[in-house]
């Protein structure tokens, strides 16, 4: 029988790996595993409706070893919430990598998208948390994603100032890609239902990528990007039946 720190979800390193090492690949390893679990059932049911009990059972695992890493319920949703923060900080990183305003904001758009399509259940459970009010992460919202997000604003309004971009509210510029980009996560439900009960195919999802760079390009005014030949892409028979 296991020890609660040895949970049976781990992938043992090789027998060479010094203890130490192997000890933090098995916590890595089961991290990981118990918060994908997590942020399935709390896309599914919300934080009232989860419970750790439904996500060690997704897991595979004793509730006693949830506990072990995650002590609480909410301890757990908060890890999720700022894993996916995280990951949406990575995305903008194309803003220090280009000086160049179309280049930066159209990979932060494909990035998003990506994200969207890689990772849904992570923006439904940030989503729900917003549209609740934000209660268990206003801290997130002040202390990290805004900070971030008013660096963002200083490098577009200089890009504007420099007469690289159009004349636009940089805050309200920001909004409106997340808005875009999110939507493919958050309703993809609906989307699905209105194309017919189709998932976009890979080779459609990039094209409508494309699309939506085009869209946020122009809305700001930056230097056409080339789009792939996006065009009429979201219609295209490059879907799959699910």
């Amino acid at each position: 029988m296991k020890s609660d720190d040895t949970p049976a979800v781990a992938t043992e390193p090789e027998a060479s790996t010094p203890p130490r090492r192997r000890k933090a690949h098995i916590r890595h390893s089961n991290e990981a595993h118990l918060l994908a679990c997590a942020e399935a059932v709390f896309a599914e049911r919300g934080l009232d409706g989860a419970s750790t009990a439904m996500i060690a059972e997704r897991a595979g695992l004793p509730k006693a070893n949830l506990h072990y890493y995650f002590p609480t319920k909410l301890d757990l949703y908060r890890r999720v919430l700022e894993d996916v923060f995280e990951e949406w900080h990575r995305a903008a990183d194309t803003f220090e990598s280009s000086d160049d305003p179309a280049d930066a904001i159209a990979g932060y758009v494909r990035a998003k998208m990506a994200l969207s399509r890689r990772r849904p259940l992570g923006s439904k459970v940030w989503a729900n948390e917003i549209i609740h009010g934000a209660t268990h992460m206003q801290d997130i919202l002040t202390d990290r994603v805004k900070p971030w997000m008013e660096t963002r604003i200083t490098m577009i309004d200089d890009w504007i100032e420099r007469g690289l971009l159009a004349r636009v509210d940089a805050r309200t510029f920001l909004f409106t890609i997340w808005a875009l980009t999110q939507h493919f996560a958050d309703f993809d439900a609906q989307i699905q239902a209105l194309a017919g009960k189709r998932a976009l195919s890979k080779k459609a999802f990039e094209a409508t990528t494309e699309e939506v760079v085009a869209l946020v390009l122009r809305a700001c005014g930056a230097s056409p990007v080339d789009a792939g030949d996006a065009s009429g892409a979201v219609a295209d028979s490059g879907t799959r039946r699910d």
